[in-house]
């Protein structure tokens, strides 16, 4: 049975995504595309057409004609998402596999030559016990969760499948180590982040 909680979140969603025009990028909180992931994932396991109807209606219309993503300016000092992976997660998640190779080639065209580099390489984090810099880990496990997706919604025989595979292991080792810290500004949530990492659909 469905939390009634999650229920007014449906309906409050339903009413506000008609009316944002634009979608908000950036990698923190509020990024349209990772609220979008996680309402479309709710919306397929609760039976709720109408959400997942409108979650994939909106993705579309925001990110379906999105090319060159600015990833080369990735990451920002204190993201826990990654602009440009999240929404190509997301997409990955709504067209057939096909499309989406096609898609990504249009939207991160140096993908296959792990491209640009600072995409591909695990986030540096110099600084545990400060509760933005922290950020940084959690941006590596999210990274982590992106390119599994990207590699599951790519053709099997697509090489960027492998590509993604093994960033999303580099990241995921990288993050690992944020959660070995005992630092409460980060223990407190990055065990959601690894969860994702580790079994996110």
């Amino acid at each position: 049975m469905i939390d009634s909680g999650f229920s007014a979140f449906a309906l409050r969603l339903l009413d506000f995504l008609p009316r944002a025009h634009y979608p908000l990028r950036y990698g923190l909180h509020s990024n349209s595309a990772f609220a979008l992931t996680l309402a479309l994932d709710y919306a397929r396991v609760a039976g709720d057409d109408a959400l997942a109807d409108a979650c994939t209606g909106q993705a579309m219309r925001w990110f379906a004609r999105d090319i060159d993503a600015p990833a080369q300016w990735e990451p920002s000092g204190v993201d826990f998402l990654s602009p440009s992976l999240v929404e190509a997660a997301l997409i990955g998640k709504l067209v057939d596999a096909s499309a989406f190779g096609e898609w990504l080639t249009r939207f991160l065209p140096g993908f296959a030559g792990n491209e640009p580099a600072s995409l591909f390489v695990p986030a540096l984090v110099t600084e545990r016990t400060d509760p933005q810099l922290v950020h940084l880990d959690g941006l590596n496990l999210s990274r982590a969760w992106c390119f599994r997706g990207i590699a599951d919604a790519l053709p099997a025989n697509d090489p960027r499948a492998a590509v993604a595979r093994h960033a999303g292991e580099r990241h995921l080792a990288a993050g690992w180590q944020g959660l070995e810290s005992d630092a409460f500004v980060g223990a407190h949530w990055l065990a959601t982040f690894a969860l994702l990492a580790l079994d996110g659909s």
